[in-house]
Parts: structure tokens; C-alpha cells; sequence
């Protein structure tokens, strides 16, 4: 790949295999994710973002715990919202996203694996998510 690295919004070289630490911006992060469609952008009705998703597990779980749920989406204003049936079948995409939560997990003091709470919320949201905002499927997720 002659350029493996990702552009960001202040012409910072953002390595997809070792991403600088000092370039993972929580301003980059808060307005990437507000611009980056949940869902693949198939919702229902309006737009929805992969901030207000975070904002809403951020809300669900204690006080203590809310920065780390705001943020369990945070690589994803680097690597996008890979819906999970795709990203199963890409483990290069897998191992990439995990250098990037390691690095995001280190530069904000986040545990590098996700508490069980955060976790909880995350999959309220979902089940939430696919009730208000997606069309009908009997399908359980």
C-alpha cells in the first residue's frame, strides 16, 4: 500500500499499523463520530450517528463509567462504522481496529478491554437502536 495512513482534519499522518498518540485528538474524535451514519445509514426517518449512539450508552451506565462508554466507539472516527456482519470477515480490519483502541485506550487512561457494563449498554443501545430506528425484523440480533 503506497500510503497507509489516513488524512485528518488538521493534516496529520494518521499510521493505520502504529498510530502517534499525540494525533488521536478527542475534538477529531467527538466530530468524526458525529458525522459517521450508524447502520450503514439505513435508519429509518432521519439520520443517526455513531455519537449519539455513544452519548446514549453513556447515559445507561454509572458515572464512573460514562467516559469509557462515551468512547467505545472511538476508533471508528479513524476506521468507520464497519457494520459487524462485514468487519467478521475481516480480521485485517479486526487486528487494525485493536491497535487503534489499544492506542485511543492509553492516550484517555480507558481500560484496553471494555468493562462488562460498558458492554451491557452497548448492546441496550443496539436492541434500542433496531426497535426505533431500523424497519421490522423478526430476526433477533
Amino acid at each position: 500500500m503506497k500510503f497507509p495512513y489516513i488524512l485528518g482534519p488538521f493534516g496529520e499522518h494518521i499510521w493505520l499499523d502504529s498510530p502517534e498518540l499525540s494525533y488521536l485528538r478527542i475534538d477529531t474524535i467527538a466530530r468524526s463520530l458525529s458525522r459517521l451514519p450508524r447502520f450503514t445509514s439505513h435508519t429509518m426517518g432521519h439520520p443517526y450517528s455513531v455519537a449519539q449512539h455513544s452519548i446514549g450508552a453513556s447515559y445507561i451506565v454509572s458515572a464512573g463509567f460514562a467516559f469509557e462508554a462515551l468512547m467505545h466507539d472511538a476508533t471508528e472516527a479513524y476506521l468507520n462504522d464497519m457494520s459487524t456482519p462485514i468487519k467478521a470477515r475481516c480480521p485485517e480490519y479486526v487486528e487494525m481496529e485493536h491497535r487503534f483502541k489499544v492506542a485511543i485506550a492509553d492516550v484517555y487512561g480507558l481500560p484496553r478491554v471494555q468493562s462488562p457494563c460498558v458492554k451491557r449498554a452497548d448492546l441496550i443501545m443496539l436492541a434500542t437502536e433496531k426497535r426505533d430506528l431500523m424497519p421490522y425484523d423478526p430476526i433477533e440480533w
